[in-house]
């Protein structure tokens, strides 16, 4: 809920930095997971592509604190800027939920 008190800057430092640095985190644990693991549902092609994006990502975000930082959050992000990057994580998660999958179930078959 948003408190009608809070200077609108106030407001973008609440809202914006930690979204920033959420996308960044992400994003980072997603190159890293992308570059390390051989994943069996993807072709070699689709996870470099994957990770391509991911890596652009990371520079746009990048970009964008290093903006925000400059201009001492009196800049905000829009929206058509911000969905494709949480579609991208959204995305990543799934690639790392299908992969935990597969490897929880190909433990369980180990262990028959």
């Amino acid at each position: 809920m948003r408190d009608s008190n809070l200077p609108e800057l106030e407001l973008l430092h609440t809202v914006l930095q930690p979204l920033l640095e959420d996308f960044d985190y992400w994003f980072v644990q997603s190159r890293t997971f992308l570059e390390t693991e051989q994943l069996s549902f993807l072709d070699p092609q689709e996870q470099s592509n994957l990770l391509n994006r991911v890596k652009v990502a990371t520079d746009e975000i990048v970009a964008a604190k290093m903006l925000f930082a400059a201009t001492e959050g009196k800049v905000g992000i829009e929206m058509t800027t911000l969905m494709p990057w949480h579609q991208l994580v959204m995305e990543c998660w799934n690639v790392s939920m299908r992969f935990r999958s597969e490897q929880d179930v190909s433990i369980d078959q180990d262990q028959l």
